[in-house]
């Protein structure tokens, strides 16, 4: 039997229209080096290494590529990581020795590559849910499998599915079953029922389709993550995703997680070290890339990893809370034990925005984090939220001022999306007005009592727009995505920090001062600037 395993990230989010009509559009450059720039492109832009010259700006290698910076200059590349829930059901499947064939989702969503797998030989489509967030997408998914694999059974897995279970079953009945939470036992029994080796009755976490058309559940068990072994890897993985707990013991609002998977449930710092020697010996791994909803809790098993994890001796990188930086000695713990990275949501710089959120962290402690980590080697990453409910202009002015005037390092913004139809957050509609005027659009029809879609993306440009020339520190992740960095791999993190600045306002410079021959002497002193670091023009030789 072979299976098609659909997996990957959701569609693409509405914030990166953004980089329409800048030199990050490739649909703008032609005009942009015409009428814009004096016949530059970011290609052009490059550095010399011993005698030899490098494009600033490398494009990234394959999906999934890290950030992080794996191998040395010879190459200067980043090594491509494979999604955590790709990668764990590889693991189910591989285990239960079923043939199958992976195909990114990206492909779905993005429609510029077929299956390598003829539709004859595929006896059943699994389809993951994990990054889909609204009803739409996931259906736009299941009609993709039904055109390609008419009448093979389609099974669904993964966070939206798990809560949606009875309307996805209702609304599509191309759908056989749902496997609902963990699947590493109910998969190998339920991939054995569709090939007749078995009963469905006998498969646990199951809804499942009757012969008769009714919707059937069978019996919920989960499975104990300590005990279970952890996925194994075929091959080389400089990069290995990880997971170390399932479900999440708050609640915030805007978050579904603890809902997919109600009991909290954690891997022992033990386990977590033994787990991470494994896949330096076994697949050559050098980074390990904890994929938590946060990886710093609880706090018993953190400093039992401070005590096990620098004889480890294997880089990594996690999701935090801003509260588990307490102090310095923290962040010198976190450093002796081969942390690289870690990335925290702030969310906001108001308390009165993190109290509607029911974040369980305050304003002080995010800066408190901010203040220790941005003085020292530690790598780190803060997101923030715009246009949460009951969020009002003066609410994230508090955030807007924090990002222009205190903030260094990466950041990403982010408009409030009301795409999840399953955010603890729907519950307070009433009471915080929430409305939306098109739910097949929400994220460009919402408003609330705080403020409504047309006033968040105002606001959301006018931030950036203020950071990207008020702060010489702040530097918003948007674009990096598409390239390796370091974009200078031997300079230090201040001075990458500081050529992502340049790029991005040489880049974005349209958007700011549309006027060309007002532009030019900005573009001048940017160069300047980019000159002074070590980065010069030399355009591409033609063809």
């Amino acid at each position: 039997m072979t299976a098609l395993l659909l997996s990957g990230l959701g569609p693409a989010f509405m914030n990166e229209g953004v980089l329409r009509g800048t030199l990050f559009d490739p649909d703008s450059v032609d005009r942009l080096r015409t009428d814009y720039y004096p016949h530059l492109t970011l290609a052009d832009l490059g550095f010399e290494r011993e005698g030899r010259r490098h494009p600033l700006l490398r494009p990234a290698r394959g999906r999934g590529s890290s950030s992080l910076r794996i191998d040395g200059l010879d190459g200067i590349t980043a090594a491509p990581v494979p999604h955590l829930t790709t990668t764990t059901l590889e693991s189910i499947l591989d285990a239960a020795d079923t043939d199958y064939e992976a195909f990114d989702l990206s492909g779905v969503w993005q429609g510029d590559r077929e299956p390598v797998t003829p539709s004859a030989q595929v006896h059943v489509v699994l389809l993951s849910t994990t990054f889909v967030w609204d009803h739409r997408s996931m259906s736009r998914a299941i009609r993709w499998a039904v055109d390609r694999f008419p009448g093979v059974p389609i099974v669904l897995g993964g966070q939206y599915s798990n809560l949606k279970y009875l309307k996805i079953m209702a609304a599509h009945p191309e759908v056989t079953c749902v496997v609902r939470g963990d699947a590493e036992e109910a998969l190998p029994l339920l991939l054995r029922a569709v090939a007749g080796g078995g009963d469905w009755r006998d498969v646990p976490n199951l809804v499942v389709r009757t012969d008769d058309g009714r919707i059937a559940h069978t019996d919920f068990r989960y499975v104990d993550i300590e005990a279970h072994p952890s996925p194994t890897m075929r091959g080389r993985r400089p990069i290995v995703p990880y997971e170390s707990m399932r479900g999440c013991p708050f609640s915030c609002k805007f978050c579904s997680f603890p809902a997919a998977s109600p009991k909290w449930r954690y891997k022992s710092a033990k386990k977590i070290a033994t787990d991470w020697a494994g896949y330096a010996e076994v697949n050559g791994a050098r980074h390990i890339r904890a994929s938590d909803s946060t990886f710093t809790v609880p706090p018993t098993r953190l400093r039992e990893l401070f005590d096990l994890l620098p004889e480890v001796g294997i880089g990594w990188e996690a999701f935090a809370r801003a509260n588990a930086i307490r102090d310095a000695e923290t962040v010198d713990r976190l450093l002796a034990a081969h942390c690289r990275w870690l990335s925290i949501g702030f969310e906001s710089m108001s308390d009165r925005t993190l109290t509607l959120m029911k974040k369980q962290v305050t304003a002080a402690a995010n800066r408190r984090a901010f203040q220790l980590l941005s003085r020292s080697d530690l790598g780190y990453r803060c997101s923030f939220i715009l246009g949460y409910p009951g969020e009002t202009p003066d609410d994230f002015g508090e955030t807007s001022t924090f990002l222009r005037d205190e903030y260094a390092g990466h950041f990403t913004l982010s408009i409030f999306s009301l795409q999840d139809e399953t955010m603890p957050v729907w519950e307070d509609a009433e009471q915080l007005g929430i409305e939306v005027d098109d739910p097949e659009a929400p994220d460009y029809s919402w408003r609330h009592h705080g403020m409504d879609i047309h006033q968040a993306r105002r606001l959301w440009r006018q931030t950036l727009e203020e950071v990207r020339w008020g702060s010489d520190t702040a530097v918003h992740l948007l674009w990096q995505k598409d390239y390796e960095t370091p974009l200078i791999p031997w300079r230090d993190a201040r001075t990458n920090f500081r050529l992502e600045k340049l790029v991005e306002r040489l880049a974005m410079l349209p958007t700011t001062e549309p006027d060309p021959r007002r532009a030019r002497p900005r573009i001048v002193g940017i160069l300047d600037e980019l000159a002074r670091e070590g980065v010069s023009v030399q355009p591409a030789p033609a063809g």
